[in-house]
């Protein structure tokens, strides 16, 4: 299983605090209006779930096809 962030786009108020806290720099935010993940950077250690004052990231889980 890997796991990576996901943001909820209604919830995200683009305040930057998880582009702050992420150590691999897998999260950006676009134009000013929300944040954005790359998934293939991100390893879901959820510091910017934590840090997000607005709730809106979540930690997604997916399997990996050999």
């Amino acid at each position: 299983m890997r796991a990576f962030a996901s943001v909820i786009q209604d919830r995200c108020v683009a305040c930057g605090s998880c582009v702050k806290v992420c150590p691999l720099g897998a999260i950006s935010v676009w134009r000013g209006v929300m944040a954005v993940v790359d998934t293939g950077r991100c390893v879901g250690c959820g510091k910017c779930k934590q840090e997000c004052p607005a709730g809106a990231i979540t930690i997604e889980k997916r399997g990996e096809t050999a």
